[in-house]
């Protein structure tokens, strides 16, 4: 589906910040958001409450505004809006998960295995806790550990992994289970 020029009208409005532009396009926009979170988590057998939901499309709507508009300014218009919006959605509510899954993982939540709850680290303890996965990382062999970063933190989906390291695709999701319970033995000593 092409870029339809209520929607061509309503970006051009926003990237000319002209006033009720915003509200307009988080109007249009929210409905698609929480269904992009929902479908995601439900995807990754996670559950989202409210409270989850809410946060990850606010996530959604602050990369939209970082920058001053950058994401949609990079819209090339080859698409519908709303496919090119789900897209980035889904990259940041992926993103977003796996970063709360490992700090769930590394003890720093007290969240159930299957529930996201919004981490109280500060800025610090963020950056910390990135550190620390990258120890982890180097206990891995380069490929295991490109392949977990690219998954676990980068939000890549198998497919963007297989052609941006050249390995086969089938292979992602063993060198996945591999390295995760090497991770886990070396969490364990």
């Amino acid at each position: 589906m092409a870029l339809t020029q209520i929607d061509r009208t309503l970006l051009s409005r926003c990237l000319d910040r002209e006033p009720g532009a915003w509200k307009d396009f988080v109007d249009r926009f929210m409905g698609l958001f929480v269904h992009v979170v929902t479908h995601t988590a439900h995807s990754r057998s996670v559950r989202v409450s409210q409270e989850d939901i809410d946060d990850l499309c606010a996530e959604v709507f602050v990369t939209l505004l970082a920058n001053d508009f950058a994401v949609l300014r990079q819209f090339g218009g080859k698409s519908s809006l709303a496919t090119y919006l789900t897209v980035v959605a889904r990259r940041v509510v992926v993103r977003e998960m796996s970063q709360r899954r490992m700090a769930q993982a590394m003890g720093h939540t007290n969240a159930g295995p299957d529930t996201l709850e919004k981490s109280e680290h500060s800025e610090a303890a963020r950056v910390a806790d990135r550190e620390e996965v990258e120890r982890m990382l180097d206990g891995l062999d380069s490929k295991e550990a490109d392949i977990v970063r690219q998954f676990h933190l980068e939000g890549r989906s198998y497919r963007e992994i297989s052609s941006g390291l050249g390995v086969p695709q089938n292979t992602i999701g063993p060198t996945l289970t591999r390295a995760r319970a090497k991770l886990r033995r070396e969490v364990q000593q």
